[in-house]
């Protein structure tokens, strides 16, 4: 379903050339939900920009179905993106529309009729829960109001992929908990290939099917989610597990403190 080779991006700054992707190859089947982690400042963000060309890449491909992203024209990546949908970590919402309108702009912005648009926004709109909300403006609404707000607006257009740009990173953790249900429940009802940028192990644990690991602008691990947390091979991997039992030892140590053991 996605396909990327040999995919480079470098970053001219004041103080010389930043590499930001070196050569990532990586493969993603359709109907996944994947995962991709790394510590701050890996390439994630960076990576997810470049498949749907946010950020062009200076080097490389980018496939998804039978489609070269990277080969496209102005116009096609246009039409391409319609079914590459994109929830942000800060929701990206426009602030002086409501939630129907906010919904309804990728629609518009397609050329679809008013008919259309109303029946799709009100589809959409349910799928994530908020039928009741399409009159209420953002600043109404809680951080996880919000998001479903985007991921509506992401699912418009019906599209094929979803990428998630650290999409819980801004939420209270009850709150991801839900938002993750969600995505998954979209994932099995829709068939869509989710990619997940994030750096918390607790979304890769609860929803993610397999992972990579990017370390420094380059994929170093591939695997199952299970494989990762098992048998880690990258030291960005090992890291991020030991952090993991770290946190379950002293979390045990302050439950048996508070038993009185």
């Amino acid at each position: 379903m996605i396909v990327v080779r040999n995919l480079g991006k470098t970053y001219h700054t004041p103080s010389g050339p930043f590499v930001a992707l070196n050569g990532v190859n990586l493969e993603i089947e359709r109907g996944d939900i994947y995962g991709i982690i790394g510590f701050s400042g890996a390439g994630k963000s960076t990576l997810v920009r470049c498949l749907n060309r946010l950020e062009e890449p200076d080097e490389g491909t980018v496939a998804i179905g039978n489609t070269d992203i990277t080969s496209l024209n102005e116009k096609q990546l246009r039409l391409a993106r319609r079914k590459i949908g994109m929830i942000f970590q800060q929701f990206n919402l426009f602030d002086g529309k409501t939630v129907f309108q906010n919904v309804a702009f990728p629609l518009k912005a397609a050329g679809r009729d008013k008919a259309y648009i109303r029946r799709r926004v009100a589809e959409v709109l349910e799928m994530v829960q908020l039928s009741d909300k399409e009159k209420a403006y953002p600043s109404q609404l809680s951080g996880g109001q919000k998001q479903r707000v985007g991921i509506a607006r992401a699912l418009a257009n019906e599209p094929e992929v979803l990428l998630c740009d650290e999409a819980t990173s801004a939420l209270d953790p009850q709150t991801t908990y839900s938002i993750l249900e969600l995505l998954q429940s979209i994932n099995r009802r829709l068939g869509l290939t989710v990619v997940l940028i994030t750096h918390e192990l607790e979304v890769l644990q609860h929803i993610c099917n397999n992972v990579a690991v990017i370390e420094r602008g380059t994929i170093v691990e591939t695997g199952t989610v299970d494989r990762f947390f098992l048998n880690p091979k990258s030291d960005t991997a090992r890291r991020f597990v030991n952090i993991v039992e770290q946190y379950r030892q002293k979390r045990q140590l302050v439950e048996g403190v508070g038993a009185g053991i």
